[in-house]
């Protein structure tokens, strides 16, 4: 196998553990080398430059910037690099959004090792690997009703900041993240905030 052959890989995940035991796995792979490592989506698009990727698996929840954000940055940034998301929860919401976002594949942590390192070479082929029954459910489940705003009020709500804190957060007014929470509690059917938040993330739509 020659250095030119190689498929160069980006791992974006928080978990220090997680992240050397998938290094390690990908690393048994002939064709596949480990060439960048971060724990932070905002560290993603420098260090994929930097190490010249050809492919970034990365987690949904990190610190800095989520991986469906960080996946969003990648195809604007370096189009190039494919992208292949990991989680540890085959949300359907979190498929679709990361389909938006542009990822070429949709892959859960416990998936065999096997898996992931088809799923690279396979998107570095121009396809899209997904789990049937998670794009199934995709499908069922349909678009998240929250919009981008409204997902960032209930983000940043999340943690039980007040109203003013949300609306200092997010340069907004009071009054206006009041009435975007109170539609967002009405979309998800909640009845209320906190509800909503957990309705939102079992969904995969935050």
């Amino acid at each position: 196998m020659t250095t030119t052959n190689i498929i160069r890989v980006l791992l974006a995940e928080d978990q220090s553990m997680v992240r050397e035991a998938l290094a390690a796995l990908l690393g048994l792979e002939p064709d596949i080398e480990v060439v960048a490592q971060v724990a932070r989506g905002d560290e993603v698009v420098d260090a994929a430059r930097a190490a010249g990727v050809n492919v970034a698996l990365l987690d949904i929840e990190m610190p800095g910037l989520t991986g469906l954000d960080a996946a969003g940055l990648l195809g604007r940034e370096l189009p190039g690099v494919k992208v292949v998301i990991l989680t540890t929860f085959g949300r359907p919401g979190y498929l679709r959004r990361a389909m938006e976002a542009g990822a070429s594949a949709f892959l859960v942590k416990d998936a065999p090792a096997a898996q992931l390192a088809d799923a690279v070479r396979r998107v570095l082929r121009g396809e899209r690997v997904i789990d049937p029954t998670l794009a199934a459910a995709a499908l069922a489940e349909g678009a998240s009703p929250l919009t981008e705003r409204e997902r960032a009020v209930l983000r940043a709500s999340a943690d039980g900041s007040t109203n003013a804190e949300v609306a200092r957060a997010l340069c907004l007014s009071p009054g206006t993240v009041r009435n975007y929470l109170s539609t967002v509690i009405q979309k998800t059917g909640a009845r209320n905030r906190a509800e909503a938040v957990r309705i939102a993330r079992e969904k995969g739509w935050l």
